[in-house]
């Protein structure tokens, strides 16, 4: 039996980013993402889509007015959002949604600066996937990726 570390997908090497990374990270793992895809140009593009749809609404929903008894869909949906951005590699999005979970989770004092950071993470990663969709229209800087 082969070993993992000897696997074709394992292999890859990783490719320019079309967007500006924050602290060294890039919004969306292009690497994680053809691993996780095992390299099918169409399903990185659906599960991008689905991601980009879902974050829209997550976005919308984090920036309604917090009310009492309101913590556990906020709950549900961080946690949603935190296992959907890390399939993708939007690992920004994962950790700042764990955080957010976290301090509602712990009724902390920084949940609203916590929103305000998963809500820019997911702006840069809304913003890094209508660059990879859009260049896959017009086979932009990610040919390789987005036929």
């Amino acid at each position: 039996m082969a070993k993992l570390a000897d696997s074709t997908f394992l292999n890859c090497q990783a490719q320019p980013q079309p967007f500006s990374e924050v602290d060294g990270e890039a919004p969306i793992d292009l690497v994680h993402l053809s691993r996780q895809t095992f390299g099918d140009h169409d399903l990185e593009r659906e599960l991008l889509g689905l991601f980009d749809a879902q974050a829209a609404q997550f976005a919308k929903r984090l920036r309604a007015l917090a009310a009492p008894g309101d913590a556990d869909w906020r709950i549900a949906l961080a946690h949603t959002v935190k296992g959907s951005a890390r399939a993708i590699g939007a690992f920004e999005v994962g950790r700042a949604a764990e955080a957010y979970e976290q301090a509602l989770r712990g009724e902390d004092a920084s949940v609203a600066e916590k929103a305000e950071m998963l809500g820019a993470a997911i702006g840069r990663a809304r913003g890094a996937i209508a660059l990879l969709l859009g260049g896959a229209a017009q086979n932009g800087p990610t040919g390789k990726y987005f036929k």
